[in-house]
């Protein structure tokens, strides 16, 4: 695969990102509208210039795995904290800003972005280790959030279902991940071989030995970083509990917030997040996921539209922190799509050819 080739898929993406893109706006308009323009627009006038202070604890969020990405760089290299934040924030923009158009590429323009300071390839490695920490966390963070919503409240047939699913999705997702890790399966290189009769080209199956070689290695190399990482991942998921918290005890003065729902409107949050990353800001599906869990917890729905408002409204800064820093880099979303696309085929051909010389 060429970036011509990523780029002529990102391209068949493009309509879809848009027909998304408009299905959400008009879910947008409806929930708000459900929910109540008035009251929503109290929400948000309680929580007034506090809304800084939901901006502060966001930052702890970017900082955390910031943080985490910088440790899963391995010697000789050393990816400083600032370079690692810069480039998180624009690679996010990419991602809340073209979603579908930038497909699979946000993670790779971090790494791309500091190619100047770091060779692609530990960059590369080292955003995928931070990717795989995430994941493990979120997905135990998921479980915890979905098993206390089933347990303490009385859930519609609908949600109870989709609560069960989700739980059982996640115990299989975490029993074979454990499973990788600990008999070291090349599940990725064994596919690939198998896909090749089937004209998947013959550089991914060295391109998949490869990464599963970086991935066990660091593994093998860097079992004291483990729990540093997994301690920062779970300060991301933490933060976000704190930020619901917070935003809850200013909107909802009347029904305040407990740690246990907001925990679980973190964990729903954290599922939207994952089921939804294709639709821009998962505007639209956020407020109705939101508000009807919030109902739920015994929060009016208004509530809830107004928290995904709110919460959207955090994502619109760091975007526009992350489009700044790319402007004053010379930057624009198209060209970095480009380069990511351009850095993600040059990683795999250079991969292969290691393959083949080694």
């Amino acid at each position: 695969m060429t970036a011509r080739d990523i780029r002529g898929s990102r391209k068949r993406f493009g309509p879809l990102g848009v027909l998304f893109f408009f299905i959400g706006m008009v879910m947008f308009a409806y929930f708000v509208k459900k929910a109540g323009p008035n009251q929503i627009t109290d929400g948000i006038r309680n929580l007034g210039y506090r809304f800084l202070l939901i901006i502060c604890i966001s930052a702890i969020r970017q900082i955390a795995r910031s943080l985490a990405w910088s440790l899963c760089m391995e010697a000789p290299y050393r990816l400083r904290f600032w370079d690692a934040f810069r480039a998180r924030l624009m690679g996010d923009a990419i991602g809340n800003v073209l979603p579908f158009a930038s497909f699979g590429i946000s993670e790779a323009a971090k790494p791309a972005l500091i190619r100047d300071r770091i060779p692609l390839l530990p960059g590369l490695s080292a955003i995928t280790i931070e990717n795989i920490f995430y994941s493990l966390t979120v997905t135990i963070f998921v479980f915890s959030g979905m098993t206390a919503l089933l347990l303490s409240f009385s859930l519609p047939k609908g949600l109870q279902l989709v609560s069960i699913v989700t739980i059982a999705l996640v115990l299989i997702v975490i029993a074979f991940v454990l499973l990788l890790i600990r008999k070291q399966l090349r599940f990725v290189s064994s596919t690939a071989r198998f896909l090749i009769r089937f004209g998947l080209e013959a550089k991914w199956s060295e391109q998949g030995k490869i990464f599963e070689d970086r991935v066990y290695g660091f593994y093998k190399r860097n079992k004291s970083r483990f729990l540093p990482i997994l301690l920062l991942e779970a300060c991301f998921h933490l933060a976000g509990v704190a930020e619901i918290f917070v935003t809850l005890s200013f909107i909802s003065p009347l029904q305040p917030p407990t740690i246990l729902t907001a925990f679980i409107l973190e964990s729903v949050n954290r599922v939207i997040t994952m089921a939804f990353k294709f639709i821009p800001l998962r505007m639209g599906v956020d407020e109705a996921g939101t508000g009807k869990v919030s109902q739920v917890l015994n929060f009016a729905e208004a509530t809830g539209v107004t928290l995904a408002i709110i919460r959207k409204a955090r994502d619109v800064f760091w975007a526009a922190i992350g489009m700044i820093l790319l402007l004053q880099r010379g930057l624009s979303l198209r060209l970095v799509a480009e380069e990511a696309e351009a850095a993600v085929a040059e990683a795999m051909d250079v991969s292969a050819s290691a393959g083949r010389t080694a």
